[in-house]
């Protein structure tokens, strides 16, 4: 099976946090949600299992989210 394609998130400033983005990309209604998510593992920075909803992240940065829906990727574009 093959990975989906990364969906280009652009951000404003510099670095975008994890939990921000997101709700950005509307993966989750709030910050308990994101926690809830990133708790279970479901959620990889640059292919490693991150934990922290504050991770901050910079343009390039792919993002992989393991949702009942199916994998979601987001790359992080300025």
């Amino acid at each position: 099976m093959s990975r989906p394609a990364a969906e280009p998130v652009p951000i404003s400033d510099e670095m975008i946090r994890l939990g921000q983005l997101l709700k950005l990309a509307g993966l989750v209604e709030d910050g308990a949600s994101a926690r809830l998510l990133l708790a279970d593992d479901a959620v990889q920075v640059n292919g490693q299992v991150e934990t922290r909803r504050g991770r901050q992240l910079v343009a390039g940065d792919e993002i992989e989210v393991d949702l009942p829906t199916g994998v979601r990727r987001l790359q992080i574009t300025a």
